[in-house]
């Protein structure tokens, strides 16, 4: 009896070695899967953070590409506008100069780069209705050389409509016969050619301070358009 006791209790000795065997194994098991959990959050926040300090380093490189055209100065200086055929406008700081013949229309508008980037200019449009929304990209008409205004400097948009039968003369012609003011939108990107904007001009009849140089007009700016970056208001 003493003997079948002893054997008994060895037996119950292993068989609590044995369950402490498995407690280990399981514990170690948690404290990997743990472990693994700690470190899959662990790269995920580092993963996180390095994406929105991306995002951010990207926002500012594009901030100091980003140009915005706005009417000069009145103070500005003269500018002379040369065409493709030799005519000569000259359009003083924060007005437009426009000239209207039976064969041909001619503008320059004056303008000022306050963004903080270079702005290249595409091309323009006549929208007919001066409150709708811009024409598509590809509905502008391409400007026929490339134009830079620089940061903080003045510059000019130029328009030659040689054809008096097209839609765009007929809409400059008939709006200032009818409101003494046209509407142009102007295309134009940074350097890089991204961060396209579209912004739209009001040419209306101002005061004809310097007459003997033909026909002056103020120049106002009403919205702008990012095609390639959110709107700048819903």
């Amino acid at each position: 009896m003493q003997l079948a006791l002893t054997e008994r209790q060895r037996l119950l000795a292993r068989t609590g070695e044995g369950s402490r065997m498995i407690d280990w194994v399981l514990v170690s098991n948690l404290a990997t899967a743990l472990g693994t959990s700690l470190l899959a959050v662990a790269t995920f926040v580092a993963t996180r953070s390095a994406n929105r300090s991306a995002r951010s380093a990207e926002r500012a490189l594009l901030e100091g590409l980003r140009p915005i055209l706005l009417p000069s100065n009145w103070s500005d200086p003269v500018q002379k506008v040369r065409y493709l055929e030799g005519k000569w406008l000259i359009v003083h700081g924060g007005r437009a100069s426009v000239e209207i013949t039976d064969e041909a229309v001619y503008a320059a508008i004056s303008l000022r780069n306050v963004g903080s980037g270079l702005a290249v200019l595409h091309g323009w449009y006549i929208p007919d209705d001066p409150r709708g929304e811009p024409g598509e990209p590809s509905e502008f008409y391409r400007l026929t050389r490339d134009i830079y205004i620089p940061t903080t400097d003045p510059g000019f948009c130029q328009i030659a409509i040689r054809d008096p039968e097209t839609e765009f003369s007929k809409r400059i012609r008939r709006h200032l016969a009818t409101e003494d003011q046209f509407v142009v939108d102007v295309l134009y990107s940074d350097a890089e050619g991204s961060q396209r904007v579209i912004s739209r001009f009001l040419i209306s009849r101002g005061p004809g301070e310097h007459a003997e140089d033909g026909d002056e007009y103020a120049v106002t700016v009403s919205r702008h358009w990012n095609l390639d970056l959110p709107a700048p208001r819903t």
